[in-house]
């Protein structure tokens, strides 16, 4: 499969797309807002608030949500999203220590993104295959799927990625939206 080499014109495409969708746009306006009015993890009813609202917009299948809420309290992790600690990511997503017997890695970066902001990427899984793709046919860095899974990598991977293509001009969480809809337009299985 030939997928268009990433640029400028073929990024600001996937945006444009991105933003003519409402229920994208009017669920990322709601979560601003969730997370502004609600910046701090220490309370656990607004933590399960954030927590269940991300589960339902980005149908992260987080069966426990209560747990999950819990778990991210007990975490204290304001201080390392203040100092935009990346691997606070790896934290929440941790299943030896969260209880929950899974790995939350997608739904934390998720979580994660919402109070860093624009300069941090959010993982998901047509993300890993577009730049699986695309290093296999450039080169741009080297680097696993597992390694995807690792935020720390991840954000040096997309900061590669960013720097090979010349697209110095996208914020990481623009790069990871061209990304995840250029992935579902080249890999979500037709039938």
């Amino acid at each position: 499969m030939e997928i268009k080499k990433p640029c400028k014109a073929e990024v600001e495409k996937y945006l444009m797309l991105c933003d003519t969708q409402s229920n994208y746009v009017e669920q990322e306006k709601a979560l601003k807002k969730l997370f502004a009015l609600y910046p701090n993890n220490n309370d656990i009813s607004e933590v399960l608030l954030k927590v269940n609202i991300l589960n339902d917009f980005y149908s992260t299948n987080i069966f426990n949500t209560y747990k999950v809420a819990e778990y991210i309290v007990s975490l204290n992790i304001d201080k390392k999203l203040k100092a935009k600690d990346l691997s606070v990511v790896n934290d929440i997503a941790d299943k030896t220590k969260n209880g929950i017997n899974r790995n939350i890695y997608s739904f934390a970066t998720k979580y994660c993104v919402h109070h860093l902001g624009n300069e941090f990427p959010i993982f998901d899984s047509y993300v890993a295959k577009m730049l699986m793709h695309l290093n296999k046919q450039d080169k741009f860095f080297k680097f696993s799927y597992e390694d995807c899974r690792d935020y720390k990598k991840f954000y040096s991977i997309l900061n590669a990625f960013r720097e090979f293509y010349k697209l110095n001009d996208f914020t990481l969480r623009q790069l990871d939206i061209y990304l995840w809809q250029a992935g579902k337009d080249y890999f979500t299985k037709k039938y």
